[in-house]
């Protein structure tokens, strides 16, 4: 599968590794209401293909995504509350389905990746990040608040982070960005296609319906620990042991294990 919009470009390798770029270069990528439309759709759509594996998100130009477009800002600055919020609606159903997506979802980012830019790098399952990369939630040096993304932000970086980044908005660098945890790895500008490449390469190793369980497991397993705090609660034991026990019988917990015992690839890695 392969298609490219004015807004985006995709391409569904032989692999079912979807590269998904954003394709405003000249405004470094940010947002506007075609923009926002577009991942919204494309994300949905291959969530629901069964031959995509993993998802691949970057930028093309000098950026991943400089946050909201100016004249896209613009337009709203006349917009009734009531006209603000169904705008705001749609940015955050973006987020939604990008945080909900069920494959793993890597960001590949360079150049910058500022207020909405960095809710992407949020709700990517893994990011990788050129060195000289900016990110930033600068949306209170202009007079609002990074509202829409903030819930997707706190739950990768934290409530420390938030109060020290939201508040002040200043800009920050790959090394900060790497310590609070909203990116996984730094690399040389020059390395980051290679980069990207053994990363998609690992996330193949593991087995497609697994990965989307996991991935499901990690959310609820968070949500067991925001209730109670209790990693011993029945309830959340009889949760995991029991998913462990249905993975262990189906046929990719039976195959990786055959695979394992036989000292042989398992048929979802790739040759």
């Amino acid at each position: 599968m392969s298609g490219a919009s004015q807004f985006l470009t995709l391409d569904v390798d032989a692999q079912g590794v979807a590269h998904v770029g954003l394709n405003r270069p000249e405004v470094h990528n940010a947002f506007d209401a075609a923009l926002i439309a577009e991942v919204t759709r494309v994300f949905a759509m291959l969530d629901e293909d069964a031959g995509v594996r993993l998802a691949g998100l970057y930028g093309h130009g000098k950026s991943f995504c400089a946050g909201g477009d100016l004249n896209w800002m613009r337009s709203m600055k006349d917009y009734s509350v009531v006209e603000n919020k169904a705008d705001a609606l749609k940015l955050a159903e973006m987020y939604i389905g990008l945080r909900r997506f069920s494959k793993p979802l890597l960001g590949v980012v360079h150049g910058m990746a500022l207020g909405g830019g960095s809710g992407l790098c949020a709700v990517c399952d893994y990011v990788v990040a050129a060195e000289g990369s900016r990110f930033g939630f600068t949306e209170t040096r202009i007079g609002i608040v990074p509202g829409t993304i903030s819930p997707f932000v706190m739950e990768k970086i934290g409530v420390g982070n938030a109060r020290a980044y939201f508040l002040s908005g200043a800009p920050f660098g790959t090394e900060e960005a790497l310590r609070m945890g909203l990116v996984h790895k730094v690399v040389a500008a020059e390395g980051l296609q290679a980069a990207k490449e053994a990363l998609v390469a690992d996330f193949l190793k593991a087995a497609p319906k697994a990965c989307g369980v996991a991935k499901h497991m990690i959310g609820r397993v968070a949500e067991f620990m925001s209730e109670s705090g209790d990693v011993t609660a029945p309830a959340l034991t009889d949760y995991t042991t029991g998913l462990i026990a249905t993975m262990r019988t189906q046929d990719e917990g039976q195959q990786g294990m055959a695979a394992l015992l036989e000292k042989r690839k398992a048929p979802w890695v790739p040759e």
